[in-house]
């Protein structure tokens, strides 16, 4: 299985990472793996069934590890109903293709968890990236199962409630290492860097290698 830390990067040539493109930017180099979705703040108002054609055809590339990242963001975007319904579109298709979502959710955790309920798709596993939610957040989100990715910013509270096996990190669009990443939240959680590493890489190819299995139970 390959060895990947960093799991939600926007830089487009990371290595041991996974790269996060909207499905017309999907250009799969060599060595590289990738996440393929419609990020909330996408206009997504205006796509198309041809857009979601193309999404589920990048899905199903053997590079792209996870669909996303889409969700919710009620500060940012288009009206949340709509936002609601293109994540729905996004949960069958990794159900479709049994592979896990990057979650981007800003206030909309139970917004999140709602849709996948209603839409019948709990077995669909989620991870919530950049996480910044305080404990209680963070708690309702695991409680459903999800798994949650830590970056420069986050809530030393949310974190240090965070079970080791659901821990994941990441540099999203941040300028920071994967490294420093690493750092500050070994600092937290009085880690080392590389165990915090080893602990993300450990996360990730569980959360890859079982989702096949569980999604379509």
């Amino acid at each position: 299985m390959m060895n990947i830390i960093d799991f939600h990067t926007h830089r487009q040539n990371a290595a041991d990472a996974i790269i996060s493109v909207n499905p017309w930017q999907f250009d799969p180099q060599p060595g590289l793996w990738y996440s393929v979705g419609f990020h909330p703040w996408y206009n997504v108002d205006t796509l198309t069934d041809s857009d979601f054609t193309q999404l589920e055809q990048c899905a199903r590339h053997e590079q792209v590890l996870a669909i996303g990242e889409t969700g919710m963001d009620s500060l940012k975007g288009a009206a949340l109903d709509i936002q609601a319904k293109v994540f729905e579109r996004h949960l069958y298709i990794a159900a479709t293709v049994a592979k896990p979502v990057v979650v981007h959710s800003v206030r909309t955790a139970q917004n999140i968890l709602s849709v996948r309920r209603h839409a019948g798709l709990t077995s669909v596993t989620l991870a919530i990236h950049g996480m910044r939610a305080n404990s209680h957040v963070a708690r309702t989100l695991l409680d459903a199962g999800c798994y949650l990715s830590y970056g420069v910013r986050f809530n030393p509270d949310a974190l240090s409630s965070t079970p080791l096996d659901r821990l994941l990190i990441e540099t999203d669009d941040s300028d920071a290492t994967i490294d420093e990443v690493a750092t500050q939240i070994a600092q937290v959680l009085h880690l080392s860097p590389n165990e915090v590493k080893s602990i993300s890489a450990a996360n990730t190819a569980t959360l890859l290698r079982t989702h096949h299995s569980t999604a379509n139970k």
